[in-house]
């Protein structure tokens, strides 16, 4: 089983992290550890101001979940670990006094979203647009939830969880999930860039105030998300117990 990539540069107080997997940047759980494990070691870096969230590639940024990690799971504690991966990126992605940009240049299927809901800012291209994929598995995407729910609103995170067909970059704009959108890929380069170098010349006292202000009424995340875990591993067990 593939195990994907983070590749980790820093440099002019930027931490760029850019993750990779063959099968269209997916998430196995190794590979959500060393994301978490990246974005800890950044909140006590004093070097470090921002950081840029990225995928490799032209493609998707993300597919989500790893189908083959899926496939191998067989307990649910194996499952609830799996899904914990996703709970503790995005606590780390919380937790951290750094403003995170995630830089989106292709479709988002999943948990994929729950990254980007994390980010404080996300920018994408035209060409990126997303899906909540998991009620169609006959699970849902219940770890992911609180950050989805908190960035787009109820409404439209019930509305992406039932009808699981794809939605625009466009419509990702409108709901609040992405903050710019751009009209090509190297547009979308130059204004990241553009953004990350604002973004590392501004106060880190400031930055710390906001982000904490940012995200006031989110201390139950770290047993909340838990929970979820716990409940989304539960379903996709009993789902495979009644398919074999």
């Amino acid at each position: 089983m593939e195990a994907g990539k983070l590749s980790i540069t820093k440099g002019n107080n930027i931490l760029r992290l850019r993750f990779s997997h063959p099968k269209a940047n997916s998430l196995p759980l190794d590979l959500l550890v060393a994301l978490r494990d990246a974005i800890r070691d950044a909140a006590v870096d004093d070097e470090i101001r921002v950081i840029s969230l990225a995928s490799e590639g032209d493609g998707a940024f993300c597919a989500g979940a790893s189908f083959e990690e899926f496939e191998r799971l067989s307990t649910e504690t194996e499952a609830t670990a799996f899904f914990q991966g996703f709970a503790d990126v995005i606590l780390a992605m919380r937790d951290t006094p750094k403003f995170i940009v995630a830089r989106v240049q292709g479709k988002v299927v999943g948990g994929g979203l729950g990254l980007i809901a994390a980010a404080d800012y996300a920018q994408a291209s035209n060409v990126a647009a997303v899906r909540l994929s998991e009620y169609s598995l006959d699970i849902g995407p219940f770890t992911i939830a609180p950050a989805l729910e908190r960035k787009i609103g109820l409404a439209a995170y019930s509305a992406m969880t039932i009808d699981t067909s794809w939605r625009t970059a466009a419509w990702a704009k409108d709901n609040g999930l992405f903050s710019d959108v751009f009209e090509s890929g190297e547009l979308l380069d130059q204004g990241h860039e553009s953004l990350l170098s604002e973004l590392s010349a501004r106060s880190p006292n400031a930055t710390t105030e906001l982000k904490a202000m940012f995200w006031e009424g989110t201390s139950t995340w770290p047993t909340l998300l838990a929970e979820r875990a716990k409940t989304v591993a539960k379903l996709l067990i009993e789902k495979k117990k009644m398919g074999s």
